[in-house]
C-alpha cells in the first residue's frame, strides 16, 4: 500500500479534470485518482485515454519527497523524475509491452518448472511404483522429501538471487534442475528416487519468489496480483500439457527396452533445458537495463517508456527503491525481516489453505487407476479439473482487485471445497459409481485457489524490497510446509477410501475459515490503531516524524495494511 500523504490533495474535481500537485507552483498537473480504470471492461464511453495518468504521491511535495529519495546506487535513479507526466493511453500501452516482453516469458519458465515437478503424478499411471518396487508410503515420503528440500532451499535461493540478480540466478536454476530431472531416466530404486527428489527440490526452491520479486520491478501492486493470477494459471496449463505429453510419452514403454515413465522424465527435462538457456538472454536485469547483444543495443524500451515505467511504479510504492537489484541481504536484515510479526497471519494462512485439496490432487491419477481406468484415460481424466481451475482462479483474482477485498474473496476457495469434502465423508464411496467419484473429485479440485491473491497481498504488506524478498520466500516456505503435512494425510493403512484422512481434511478446512476471519480482524485493528496515532498529529509533526523516524517498511505510521 502507498504511504499516507501528509497533506490532502485538495477538493476532488470532476473525472475529466486534473488536480494540481501539493507544491503547485510551476509543476504540471496530476491525474485524478478516481480516473484510473484498472481493467479493460471498466473503460466505457466516458473514459478519456488522453487524460493525465500520473497519480499523486509523496514525491509531489518537496518536504516529503526528500524523505523518500531513492538511494544513490539505485539502478533506475537516472529515470526518476517527479515532474514526469503521461497519459492513460501511454501507460496502458507500456503495460501491454511489459506483458509481452517480460510476463509471457515468466509464464513459460513457470510452465517448465511445473513440467519437471508434476510429471511424477503422470509417471504413476505407467507402473512407476511397481517398476521401482515402491509402496504408496514410499511415494508419500518422496513427496515429503521434495517439499522439505524445496522449503529449505527457498530462503537461501532468494538471498542468492538478491545478490546475483534474478536475471542471472533464475536461468542458472533452470539449467541445473533440468539436468537432475533428466537424470531420473536412470532411477533404480527407493534410494535414487529419494535422492533425485531432494536434489530437484533444492534446485527449484526459491524459483517462484525469485520470479515474483523480479516482476515487482515492472508492475504496480494491483497489476502484479492479476499477473500472478495468470502466472499460476500457467501452472494449470502446464498440468494440462503434462497430461497430454504423458499420454504420448508413456506410450514409448518398451522403446530401447525402457519404461515409458523414463522417457517422460528425460524428454520433459530437455524442454526445460532449452527454456533455461533462452532465459539467459530473455531476462533483462530491470526496466532500464534491457540493452544487450540479443535484445538490441537500444534495448526494449525507449527513454520515454523507461521514465514512465520507473515513475509510475515508484510513485505508487517508494519502498521499491530502497535497495538496488544486485544488493545482498545481510544476516541482520534477514533476522529483522523474519521476526516481522505483522506478516505472520499470512504465513499461517499459507501453511494451511491448500491442505484440504492437496491429497486428492496427489492421488487422483493413482485413484483412477485403482478404479480400473487405463493409463491413457487416467491421464486424460486429470485434465478437466485443471481447465476449470484456470477459470475459477482467474475469476477470483479479478474479483479481489475489482472490489478491493482480499481476505473474504480468498476465503471463497475454502467455502467451495466444503460440500465436496462433506460428501467424501458421509457418502458410501466404496459402492458409488466411479464416474460420480471422479466428478466430485474434479469439482473439488476446480476450487478457486487464492494463492495469486495471497502472494500479492504478502508483497503489498511487506513495504520494502528486502522485506519483500524475505517474506516472499517465507510465505512460500510455509506453503511447502503445508504440502508436507498434506502429503502425509492419506496413508497406506487408510487406503483405498481414506476415511480417516478425509475427516482430518474437513477439520482443517473448518479451521481455515476461522483463520481467514481472524486475519481480517487483525489487519483492521492494526490500521485503526495507526489511524488514531497519525490523525492526531499536525502536518508539522508528521513531517518531523518522516525526518527523524527509525521505523521502516510496514512499521511506519504512514503505512496501512491491505486486507
Amino acid at each position: 500500500m502507498a504511504p499516507v500523504l501528509v497533506n490532502s490533495i485538495g477538493d476532488k474535481k470532476t473525472a475529466t479534470e486534473s488536480t494540481t500537485s501539493l507544491d503547485s507552483d510551476g509543476i504540471p498537473p496530476l491525474g485524478v485518482p478516481a480516473e484510473e480504470k484498472r481493467f479493460w471492461f471498466q473503460r466505457g464511453k466516458g473514459f478519456d485515454a488522453e487524460a493525465i495518468a500520473t497519480q499523486p504521491s509523496v514525491f509531489d511535495d518537496p518536504q516529503t519527497a526528500e524523505k523518500y529519495q531513492p538511494r544513490d546506487d539505485w539502478e533506475n535513479l537516472h529515470r526518476l523524475d517527479p515532474k514526469a507526466r503521461w497519459t492513460w493511453a501511454e501507460e496502458y500501452a507500456i503495460v501491454r509491452k511489459i506483458d509481452f516482453r517480460i510476463m509471457i516469458w515468466a509464464c513459460v519458465m513457470f510452465m517448465s518448472l511445473e513440467l519437471d515437478r508434476a510429471n511424477l503424478t503422470q509417471a504413476l499411471t505407467d507402473n512407476f511404483l511397481g517398476d521401482l518396487h515402491l509402496t504408496t508410503n514410499d511415494y508419500n515420503l518422496g513427496n515429503t522429501v521434495f517439499k522439505l528440500a524445496f522449503l529449505i532451499a527457498e530462503l537461501p535461493s532468494q538471498l542468492v538471487s538478491k545478490w546475483m540478480g534474478p536475471d542471472r540466478w533464475i536461468p542458472s536454476q533452470m539449467v541445473l534442475w533440468s539436468i537432475v530431472a533428466g537424470g531420473q531416466f536412470w532411477l533404480s530404486g527407493r534410494t535414487s528416487f529419494l535422492v533425485t527428489r531432494a536434489l530437484l527440490a533444492i534446485l527449484q526452491g526459491g524459483f517462484i519468489p525469485d520470479v515474483i520479486l523480479y516482476l515487482s520491478y515492472f508492475y504496480k501492486h494491483h497489476e502484479l496480483s492479476i499477473r500472478l493470477g495468470f502466472f499460476w494459471t500457467m501452472m494449470s496449463v502446464a498440468d494440462i500439457l503434462c497430461g497430454l505429453l504423458a499420454a504420448g510419452f508413456l506410450q514409448m514403454r518398451g522403446v530401447l527396452g525402457y519404461a515409458g515413465w523414463r522417457w517422460l522424465f528425460l524428454l520433459e527435462a530437455i524442454i526445460t533445458l532449452v527454456v533455461g538457456l533462452f532465459s539467459f538472454v530473455l531476462m533483462p536485469a530491470g526496466p532500464c537495463q534491457t540493452a544487450s547483444w540479443f535484445r538490441g543495443k537500444d534495448g526494449w524500451f525507449t527513454p520515454r517508456e523507461e521514465t514512465i515505467i520507473v515513475n509510475r511504479v515508484i510513485r505508487e510504492d517508494p519502498s521499491k527503491s530502497d535497495m538496488h537489484n544486485r544488493q545482498p541481504i545481510t544476516p541482520r536484515l534477514l533476522w529483522k525481516c523474519l521476526k516481522d510479526f505483522d506478516l505472520w497471519p499470512l504465513y499461517i494462512i499459507g501453511l494451511v489453505f491448500q491442505i484440504p485439496a492437496t491429497p486428492e490432487q496427489q492421488y487422483l491419477t493413482l485413484s483412477l487407476r485403482q478404479m480400473n481406468f487405463n493409463t491413457l484415460t487416467s491421464n486424460l481424466l486429470s485434465i478437466p479439473y485443471t481447465a476449470l481451475h484456470i477459470i475459477t482462479m482467474l475469476a477470483l483474482t479479478y474479483t479481489a482487485e475489482i472490489f478491493g477485498e482480499l481476505t473474504f474473496i480468498s476465503l471463497v476457495g475454502q467455502i467451495w471445497i466444503l460440500p465436496f469434502l462433506i460428501y467424501l465423508n458421509v457418502a458410501d464411496t466404496a459402492h458409488a459409481s466411479r464416474w460420480v467419484i471422479w466428478a466430485v473429485t474434479t469439482l473439488l479440485l476446480a476450487y478457486p485457489n487464492a494463492h495469486p491473491i495471497q502472494v500479492g497481498w504478502n508483497s503489498r504488506n511487506s513495504n520494502t524490497v528486502r522485506a519483500r524478498t524475505v517474506s516472499a520466500a517465507c510465505y512460500n516456505m510455509f506453503v511447502q510446509a503445508g504440502g508436507i503435512i498434506a502429503s502425509n494425510i492419506y496413508r497406506a493403512d487408510d487406503a483405498p477410501l481414506y476415511r480417516r484422512g478425509n475427516k482430518q481434511l474437513l477439520a482443517i478446512l473448518v479451521m481455515n475459515i476461522v483463520l481467514y476471519c481472524l486475519t481480517k480482524a487483525y489487519y483492521v485493528l492494526r490500521n485503526r490503531h495507526r489511524d488514531r496515532k497519525w490523525n492526531s498529529m499536525t502536518s508539522d509533526e508528521k513531517l518531523h516524524y518522516l525526518s527523524t523516524t527509525t521505523d521502516e517498511g510496514n512499521k511506519r505510521l504512514d503505512f496501512r495494511f491491505e486486507h
